[in-house]
């Protein structure tokens, strides 16, 4: 078993937005600045910006999110919406879809599992 340290010495970050085909409103941007991956290209972590609108997510992968700054809401198809601020902490599955709506830039930590 290896221990790996995680940097969090920030660089330029990753730039994008959501795919055209899944926005649902707003303009919004992204982002990320990586921090770790393993050599299996497995595990991921890292911190995320978003600027606020809205699009639609599916999710493939296992993520652990932690809320540093901002307030989104998330909102599986057919169910409730949930609002995280931050502090908050929540993972979402593989198999999740549904929207995410930024409404005051948001900044979160992540931990993703790719199946």
């Amino acid at each position: 078993m290896t221990l790996h340290t995680i940097d969090e010495t920030l660089g330029e970050p990753e730039r994008g937005a959501p795919a055209p085909d899944r926005l649902v409103s707003g303009s919004p941007e992204f982002e990320t600045w990586s921090t770790y991956e393993s050599a299996d290209g497995k595990y991921f972590t890292g911190l995320w910006r978003a600027t606020p609108g809205c699009w639609r997510i599916v999710y493939t992968e296992w993520e652990y999110c932690e809320m540093l700054e901002g307030v989104s809401i998330v909102t599986r198809t057919g169910g409730e919406p949930k609002t995280f601020r931050t502090g908050d902490r929540f993972v979402l599955e593989p198999g999740f879809e549904g929207t995410w709506e930024v409404v005051e830039t948001t900044l979160k930590r992540y931990v993703i599992h790719l199946p």
